[in-house]
C-alpha cells in the first residue's frame, strides 16, 4: 500500500469523484499510464448491510473493536520505570518487580500498595541497551530455604558475561547481597541478543535462556553450535552439583557428551521471555526475531528451532536451507517496523474463559496481545493496547497481568462491549465515500474545474513520477483531506498529511479489479491500513481483516494484513510514501490544457503555496535521463522506506534515499553484513558486476531472501534490469 503511486490506469470498475490526468504516456518498468483515462472504476449493485450509511472519504472511523481483553490498571502505587520482570512470592503473596536498572521492588497484594527495595544490584551490573538485571527466580522450596536466583549482566568477558547467582532472603523484604554465590557464567561477545530470563520447570530444575550473543544475523553460528550456551534453552539442578555449583539432569541431550551438558534445546535467537503451563507443564517461548519474523515456540526436550538456518519457517539469508530436524514455530508474525516478541503465559484462570489453553503473548512495539493454542490457532485478544509491554506475571489463581516498561502494572479482564451506535469503518468499500456510485457504462466523471475547491473529503486523483513496483498491476492514487485542513510540507519535500486524511489506491490486473486500499490518518494521529477485496462481477469490494493470498486473472496476488501496510509504511518515511514534491513535481491535465501539479493542488486548497527547495523531480525511470539518475529513484521509490536513517533497513545499514550521494549510502564495494546467498565474494553492489551484487539478487529472488520482503510475489523484470545496467556502467565507487 501506498500513497507514492500514479493514477495511471483507469479500467472499468471505480472512478474518482474529479479528474486530474497525465501528460503522456508514462512506462515505468512494465507499468504502463494511460493517458486520458484517470479513473479508478465504478461501482455498480452495491448492498451494503443495513447498519451502514455511506461516509465521506475523510475522518474515517476505525473498524470494530477486535479486543476480547482490556487492561485494568491496578497496583497504582506501584509505578516504576524500567520494570523488565514481575513475579509472586511462592510463601507470602507478595509482588517482585525487578527493573533493568538493578534495583528490585517488592510490595504487598493490594490495591493501596507502595513498593520498598528489595535489592539494589546497580553497582555490580551493567546496564544499558538490552543489558542490566533481566530475570529473576524463587527456588521451589523459598518458603524454607530463602533461595533467590538472579540473572544479570557482569563486567567481564567480551562485551559482559551473563551471569546467574544464588542469593539468600531472611523473610522476604531485603535480599543478602553478601551471600551471593555465582552458579553460572556466560561470556557475551556483544551486546546485545543476551535472553536473560530465568524460571524453575515443574520438574525442579532451573532453566536460562540465552540470546545468540549478538550482533545481526549471528555472525558467530551460535544459534546452531551446541558446543556454546549462546542460542540456547538451558536446564541445570541447582541443588545436585555437590560441591559444584550445579548438576546436569541425566536427560539433557548432550549429558553423556556430543555438546554442551546444559543444554535443553537450541536454535534460538533471542527467548527474551518464556514460562511453563502451569497444567501442562509444556514450556512456552516467544523468541525474539532478525527483522522479518517474530515467533513463539513450544519448547521441547532435545529439539532444534532453527535459528541461524531459518527466522521462523523461513529460510534465513539464503534461496534454499536444510530443514531436516527443524522445529517450526507454533505462532509467527511479520515485523512491520520494530518488534519484539514479548512471552506470557498460558491462560488457566477462571475470570476469561475465552483465554482457556492459549499462550497469551504481546509485542513491545506493536502492542498487540495474541493468544495462541497449542495447535497453532491465533487469535487477537487487544489490537494496541499491549505496546510498552515488556513482561507478562501469573498469579496463584492462574490469572494475567501485564507489566509496562515506561511505569505500570496491568490486570487482563474481559473488554466492555462497543456502545452502541458507534460508527465504524464500513465493511463495503461503496460506503466509504472513496468511490463514487455508478452504473457500468457510464462514461469518466468530470473532475473540478481550475482553480475550484472540491466538496469537503472529496477524493482528488494524483499521479507521480516514480511508481512503486506492484506485481504488474495497473494502479490508481486519490486523496481526501478533512474540511480546511491543508498539506504541510518539510525542508525535505516530504508531506505530512493532517489527522483525517485519507490515500486510496486500487488495482486491476488487466480489465479486473483487484484491490482497493486505503491509508488513513485518524484522529489521534495514527496511521492504519485497510484492504477490501474486490468481488469478481466488481460490483463491490468487501473489507479484510486478515492478509491473505487469491489467484486473480493468472496469477497469485497478496492481500496484506494491516501490519503488513506498516511494515513498509515505516515511521521514518512519514508512513503516507510517494506525497514528496520531487515525486509530484510533473505535468498534468486539467481541463484539457497542461498545468503543473503541485500549482494545481494549491488551486484545490489541498496546499497552501507551491512547495520550492526540494530538489528537481525524480526522473521517470523509463525517461532519457540519465542512468544512474533513474536507477536511483527506482531505489528510492522501491526501497528507502526501510534502506534510510532510522528505518528498519533489513539486515543492512544502506541509505537508498534519492538525495544521498552514493559515497554516503553504504552499499557500493560494501560486503554483506550477514550471508552471500552462496555467491563468491559477493558485495551489496559490485562495481561493474551485477552477478557478484545482492542488490539485484535479492530483487530476482522469490524466496525468503527477497526484496522487497513483503507486498510482492512477483519479480519486477524491468527493475532488475534497470539496476543490473547501472551497476555494470559502474566502473569505481566513488
Amino acid at each position: 500500500m501506498s500513497r507514492s503511486e500514479v493514477l495511471e490506469y483507469a479500467p472499468e470498475g471505480v472512478r474518482p469523484l474529479g479528474g486530474v490526468g497525465v501528460i503522456g504516456v508514462i512506462e515505468v518498468i512494465g507499468v504502463i499510464g494511460v493517458i486520458g483515462l484517470l479513473t479508478l472504476g465504478t461501482l455498480s449493485g452495491c448492498q451494503a448491510s443495513p447498519e451502514e450509511t455511506t461516509l465521506r472519504c475523510a475522518e474515517l472511523p476505525r473498524p470494530p473493536s477486535r479486543d476480547v481483553i482490556t487492561l485494568e490498571p491496578v497496583f497504582s502505587g506501584v509505578d516504576v520505570f524500567g520494570g523488565v520482570d514481575l513475579l509472586r512470592s511462592p510463601s507470602d503473596g507478595r509482588w517482585y518487580l525487578p527493573t533493568q536498572g538493578g534495583v528490585i521492588y517488592v510490595f504487598d497484594d493490594r490495591e493501596d500498595a507502595t513498593p520498598s527495595v528489595f535489592a539494589d544490584l546497580s553497582g555490580a551490573i551493567v546496564e544499558g541497551g538490552e543489558a542490566g538485571l533481566l530475570g529473576m527466580a524463587f527456588h521451589p522450596d523459598y518458603a524454607a530455604n530463602g533461595e533467590v536466583f538472579l540473572s544479570y549482566t557482569a563486567p567481564g568477558g567480551g562485551a559482559f558475561v551473563s551471569r546467574i547467582s544464588r542469593l539468600h532472603s531472611d523473610d522476604g523484604s531485603a535480599l543478602d547481597l553478601a551471600s551471593e554465590s555465582v552458579v553460572l557464567e556466560v561470556e557475551q561477545p556483544y551486546a546485545n541478543h543476551n535472553g536473560g530470563d530465568i524460571g524453575f520447570g515443574p520438574d525442579g530444575y532451573l532453566y536460562i535462556g540465552l540470546g545468540d550473543g549478538g550482533s545481526s544475523g549471528d555472525p558467530m553460528g551460535n544459534g546452531q553450535n551446541v558446543d556454546t550456551l549462546l542460542g540456547a534453552m538451558l536446564r541445570i539442578d541447582v541443588d545436585g552439583g555437590g560441591v559444584e555449583p550445579y548438576g546436569i539432569p541425566a536427560d539433557n541431550p548432550f549429558a553423556a557428551g556430543g555438546g554442551s551438558p546444559e543444554i535443553y534445546a537450541w536454535g534460538m535467537r533471542n527467548p527474551w521471555r518464556w514460562s511453563f503451563d502451569r497444567e501442562t507443564g509444556d514450556l512456552w517461548v516467544g523468541d525474539v526475531g532478525q527483522h522479518v519474523w517474530e515467533e513463539v515456540n513450544r519448547v521441547e526436550l532435545g529439539q532444534n528451532y532453527g535459528w541461524n538456518v531459518r527466522e521462523a519457517d523461513e529460510c534465513f539469508d539464503a534461496e534454499t536451507c536444510a530443514s531436516a530436524g527443524l522445529i517450526d514455530p507454533v505462532a509467527q508474525y511479520r515485523n512491520t517496523q520494530s518488534a519484539s516478541v514479548i512471552g506470557g503465559y498460558v491462560y488457566r484462570g477462571a475470570s476469561l474463559p475465552a483465554l482457556s489453553g492459549r499462550f497469551v503473548y504481546s509485542d513491545y512495539y506493536l502492542g498487540t496481545i495474541w493468544g495462541v493454542d497449542p495447535a497453532g490457532d491465533v487469535k487477537v485478544l487487544s489490537d494496541a493496547s499491549g505496546r510498552g509491554i515488556s513482561s507478562f506475571a501469573e498469579d496463584e489463581n492462574g490469572e494475567l497481568y501485564a507489566l509496562r516498561y515506561q511505569g505500570g502494572i496491568f490486570r487482563l479482564r474481559a473488554a466492555e462491549p462497543e456502545s452502541e451506535g458507534q460508527e465504524h469503518l464500513p465493511t463495503l468499500l461503496s460506503k466509504t465515500g472513496c468511490v463514487e456510485g455508478q452504473g457500468p457504462g457510464e462514461g469518466p466523471s468530470e473532475g473540478p474545474s481550475e482553480g475550484s475547491t472540491p466538496a469537503a473529503g472529496a477524493p482528488i486523483p494524483y499521479t507521480i513520477n516514480v511508481p512503486f513496483w506492484s506485481d504488474g498491476a495497473d494502479k490508481g492514487r486519490m486523496m481526501a483531506l478533512p474540511e480546511g485542513a491543508m498539506i504541510t510540507v518539510g525542508e525535505d519535500g516530504d508531506w505530512d498529511l493532517p489527522p483525517g486524511s485519507v490515500l486510496v489506491k486500487s488495482f486491476h490486473l488487466g480489465e479486473r479489479p483487484v484491490e482497493t486500499r486505503l491509508f488513513v490518518r485518524h484522529a489521534d494521529g495514527a496511521w492504519a491500513g485497510y484492504s477490501y477485496r474486490w468481488r469478481e462481477d466488481g460490483s463491490d469490494a468487501e473489507l479484510l481483516t486478515e492478509g491473505t493470498t487469491a489467484e486473480i486473472a493468472g496469477q497469485t496476488w497478496n492481500f496484506p494484513s494491516r501490519g503488513e501496510c506498516l511494515f513498509c509504511h515505516t515511521a521514518a518515511a512519514g508512513r503516507s510514501l510517494g506525497l514528496e514534491t520531487a515525486q509530484l513535481d510533473l505535468d498534468v491535465e486539467v481541463d484539457g490544457a497542461a498545468k503543473n501539479q503541485l500549482d494545481h493542488l494549491v488551486d484545490l486548497g489541498v496546499l497552501a503555496v507551491r512547495p520550492e527547495g526540494a530538489g528537481a523531480p525524480y526522473p521517470q525511470t523509463s525517461g532519457e535521463g540519465a542512468l544512474e539518475a533513474r536507477a536511483r529513484a527506482y531505489l528510492h521509490s522501491n526501497c528507502s522506506h526501510c534502506h534510510r536513517p532510522n528505518a528498519p533497513g533489513g539486515r543492512s545499514s544502506i541509505d537508498l534515499l534519492y538525495t544521498t550521494p552514493l559515497a554516503e549510502a553504504k552499499i557500493c564495494d560494501v560486503l554483506p553484513r550477514s550471508g552471500d546467498l552462496g555467491i563468491d565474494d559477493a558485495r551489496l553492489i559490485a562495481p561493474g558486476d551485477p552477478a557478484r551484487s545482492l542488490l539485484t539478487t535479492r530483487m530476482r529472488s522469490t524466496s525468503a531472501a527477497r526484496m522487497p520482503e513483503v507486498g510482492s510475489l512477483a519479480v519486477d523484470d524491468g527493475g532488475v534490469a534497470l539496476i543490473e545496467a547501472w551497476i555494470a556502467e559502474l566502473d569505481v565507487c566513488p
